[in-house]
């Protein structure tokens, strides 16, 4: 475990399986520094155990930056089941998915990420405290995918701002690699802003739903990467940026909400070298948890998450900024932030 090439020194990595219900499930937490950890639970059929801790880690290092980023009272962690999420699902299984975050004593808080809907969390609810994004309750907020996917867009306009020179996405063709819960949103975004879409997704009534609502165009999975666009935005699953789809990439940017594009971080800098701006996957998508540090703050407010995001928006830019003033890749200015915010927070004694 401690030489796991993704193990990054985390706190802690819990596992648990409970026989009765089938739940098995990993709770990685990366860094309390700056708070309790928070970030999603992932429910996902993986291949292998490995495949799963994998995951993880690399998703709860993520949520510690992520969380640093978008400078909110949380540290990193995150959750995923072992399971097929359209058949595997059962109130047994999230009670004891409640029962393993409770017995954490608050150090993990959970929510909705791929898989995991607001009804699973309002199951786990019933076994502990320590869950966000549920739809009843004093400072509910429900799903956090459409702040995510407001972000997400935004980020996108500020990502065009810097490759094109201009924010005006107004014939700007963007290939966009899943439609579920923030692609879907983010495509809505898009579209009203005049962008050209083509997308793509293993859900075909989602895409036959966004394409309706869009009059985006349908490719195949592996098409997607060879997409004639100025931006590729992937929404999906993570390491879709790697040594087999970098040299198909024909844009200029991307910038979408999927955890974890880059299969490696030195794809920031192959990204770099083959003139394509790349936002930090962690920043530009950080728009949901701010929503659920909001309601794990116990007074939700829209005004303190839409002040949050406006300076996210402007992060992502000092960070693009930076990035291309320097000659630095985009992801290691981002990382070299986020340390410095986490190590900041670091109890000195």
């Amino acid at each position: 475990m401690f030489d796991h090439p993704s193990y990054d020194a985390h706190e802690g990595v819990h596992l648990f399986e409970d026989a009765a219900s089938g739940l098995k499930a990993i709770i990685a937490v990366h860094s309390t520094a700056r708070g309790p950890a928070a970030g999603g639970c992932r429910m996902w059929n993986y291949e292998t155990g490995e495949a799963m801790l994998k995951d993880a880690l690399r998703l709860s290092q993520g949520m510690s930056y992520k969380n640093a980023m978008a400078d909110i009272p949380l540290g990193g962690g995150k959750a995923v089941i072992w399971g097929d999420s359209r058949k595997d699902k059962s109130g047994e299984l999230f009670r004891a998915f409640g029962r393993a975050v409770e017995s954490l004593q608050g150090r993990y808080i959970t929510a909705e990420d791929v898989g995991i809907d607001v009804s699973d969390m309002e199951i786990v609810r019933q076994e502990t405290a320590h869950v966000a994004g549920l739809s009843h309750g004093e400072a509910a907020s429900g799903d956090p995918s459409p702040v995510t996917a407001l972000g997400v867009f935004r980020g996108i306009v500020e990502t065009a701002r810097r490759a094109f020179g201009s924010a005006d996405l107004s014939g700007r063709t963007v290939a966009v690699q899943g439609v579920g819960s923030v692609g879907g949103y983010v495509c809505g975004h898009l579209a009203a802003a005049g962008a050209r879409l083509v997308i793509t997704d293993i859900d075909q009534a989602a895409l036959q739903d966004v394409a309706g609502r869009t009059g985006a165009k349908i490719v195949d999975p592996n098409d997607i990467y060879d997409a004639e666009a100025d931006i590729f935005s992937p929404n999906a699953l993570g390491a879709v940026v790697n040594e087999k789809t970098l040299p198909r990439f024909r844009v200029k940017a991307i910038a979408g909400g999927a955890n974890n594009q880059l299969v490696v971080p030195e794809m920031g800098e192959l990204l770099r070298r083959q003139g394509i701006l790349y936002a930090p996957d962690y920043v530009i998508n950080g728009g949901g948890i701010i929503n659920v540090a909001a309601e794990i703050s116990g007074t939700y407010s829209r005004d303190w998450v839409d002040a949050k995001l406006d300076r996210l928006m402007e992060t992502l830019g000092e960070v693009l900024d930076e990035a291309l003033s320097t000659g630095a890749p985009t992801n290691e200015v981002a990382d070299r932030i986020a340390r410095q915010r986490i190590a900041d927070a670091r109890p000195t004694t």
